[in-house]
């Protein structure tokens, strides 16, 4: 078998996968579409101009060139900054082909968060945008760690057209590591998870080839950026696998925005959250947006209620694919497909992927109804948590990953989400921590104590809901809630602040003083 190639043999269900002994995942990604024919063919769209695949082959050598010209040897690490652009795909794809690991993290952290990942995964490098300096700047001022070398994005590309030679892909195999992304947990920073060559090309395989059914002549639109394990699947990975056309945007995320790229762009393929989508209905109640050249939009990051489900393909006549998954497995491997849909669930386990639902001592759940915490099995799964081998153990048991999501699977096999084993919760697909919009509505001097759940609102997605004790009764009211409001979204990012706050007493606690948070859930508190 040639270096660098995967053989698909579909004439086996799922589909076999075979790479080839030598394996670095940026040649059928990037290069490959010229040998295919698509050099002319348009690869990226944005409000800015567009890039065909020779131009994104051109830009991934001239990066990797520029990084090892900086003196990354392979295995170093590049902490990314950067906002959903051309230039993140060609920066991402660089490093890869040089042998050197992107790490792509949030866009929408604060400064003391820099600090850390910045440190966490000991950059060699660090390119942000230069819109991000006012976070950047002070997180490096802050640090233990420095990188070799710091600068915008804008100058790492200008620095990169004085390397024009066509880049040789470092070698590799598919189970060496080649990329990380971060996830949040229950508690603490979040964590480094490292995947290998293989993990995007069985999530662009599995899912978006098989299930979601993306095509060549397909134009895709993700609101989800890139960061994010279901954006980066949407908006890069997934149409680059299939030779489609990506449709970037760096602008705030709102309906209208929404509506803006799908009507200049004409997407055929449009990725979403349920939060959004619920946004969408509601706008589409007095605006009239054109959303005709879309045949299909797909949903995942929180569980899409049946009821937005029914609203959005009585309202487009589009139906919305709704699916599970996690950065530690990188995309969706449990999923509605477009000629099998349960509104309400996220369908049946891609084809692939082997799910079982576990119970509190281990054994595995076989009857339907029964809540469980889903594992899975795939080719996509990372190999590791960095530098955190008792969160590894915990996650990673063997060919099966924890996911900690709750389900439970009906007669016909639909899985339905039951929620958290933790006290996470996702706001607009992003995992949310209440212990930090705790921790900083504490830091507020008329706070004396603070809890934080998620509680569903009029669209049945989650949402914070703050439950605070106040040091003096008195100052209840709207004033403080919107001083709440403005407290929190100064100091975290602007999808973390509690859409409802409930001045109370006291606050549910054990006997050793543990706020109970599901007495809040169940309206106990």
């Amino acid at each position: 078998m040639s270096d660098n190639i995967v053989e698909i043999d579909r004439s086996v269900t799922p589909n076999r996968l075979v790479f080839a002994p030598r394996f670095n995942v940026a040649v059928p990604f990037i290069d490959r579409h010229l040998d295919d024919g698509r050099g002319e063919k348009t690869a990226i769209r944005t409000a800015e101009g567009d890039w065909t695949y020779g131009d994104l082959a051109v830009r991934v050598s001239q990066a990797g060139n520029l990084l090892r010209a900086m003196g990354l040897t392979p295995g170093d690490r590049v902490l990314m900054v950067v906002r959903d652009c051309p230039h993140f795909i060609a920066l991402f794809f660089g490093a890869s082909k040089a042998g050197i690991v992107p790490v792509a993290v949030n866009t929408l952290l604060r400064p003391r968060e820099y600090t850390f990942l910045i440190g966490d995964c000991e950059a060699a490098a660090l390119v942000y945008s230069a819109s991000f300096a006012g976070f950047i700047k002070p997180a490096l001022a802050d640090c233990t760690h420095r990188p070799d070398h710091v600068l915008t994005m804008e100058d790492f590309f200008v620095q990169s057209l004085s390397h024009a030679d066509v880049l040789e892909a470092a070698p590799a195999t598919a189970m060496d590591e080649c990329f990380w992304l971060y996830s949040s947990g229950s508690t603490g920073n979040p964590k480094g998870v490292v995947h290998p060559h293989r993990s995007m090309v069985c999530t662009s395989e599995r899912f978006a080839a098989n299930t979601a059914g993306l095509r060549e002549d397909d134009t895709v639109f993700s609101v989800s950026k890139l960061f994010h394990s279901y954006g980066f699947g949407n908006a890069m990975t997934f149409p680059l696998w299939v030779g489609a056309t990506i449709v970037l945007s760096d602008e705030r995320v709102t309906p209208q925005m929404s509506f803006a790229m799908i009507e200049r762009f004409r997407p055929t393929v449009f990725f979403g959250v349920p939060t959004l989508y619920a946004q969408q209905l509601r706008a589409m109640e007095t605006a009239k947006p054109d959303l005709s050249s879309l045949r299909i939009c797909i949903s995942a990051g929180e569980a899409l209620p049946g009821d937005v489900f029914r609203r959005w393909k009585e309202r487009t006549g589009t139906v919305i694919i709704d699916g599970l998954g996690s950065t530690e497995n990188l995309h969706i491997f449990i999923a509605n497909r477009p000629d099998d849909i349960r509104p309400g669930t996220s369908g049946k386990p891609v084809s692939g992927y082997a799910v079982k639902l576990v119970d509190d001592d281990g054994n595995e759940i076989t009857e339907p109804g029964i809540i469980g915490t889903v594992w899975v099995r795939g080719e996509s799964a990372a190999t590791l948590y960095w530098k955190n081998p008792k969160k590894t153990a915990h996650t990673m048991r063997g060919d099966w990953l924890n996911t900690g999501d709750m389900y439970y699977r009906d007669a016909d096999g639909y899985y339905h989400n039951a929620g958290r084993g933790d006290d996470m919760m996702k706001v607009g697909g992003l995992w949310c921590s209440p212990f930090e919009i705790e921790a900083r509505l504490i830091e507020h001097p008329k706070v004396l104590e603070a809890a934080v759940v998620g509680h569903k609102d009029e669209d049945g997605l989650i949402k914070p809901a703050a439950y605070v004790v106040l040091n003096d009764a008195k100052d209840v009211g709207a004033v403080m809630e919107s001083a709440l409001v403005t407290h929190c979204r100064d100091g975290l990012a602007h999808y973390k602040y509690p859409r409802w706050f409930h001045f109370v007493d006291d606050l549910p606690k054990t006997a050793t003083g543990k706020i109970q948070r599901f007495k809040l859930r169940d309206g106990q508190g």
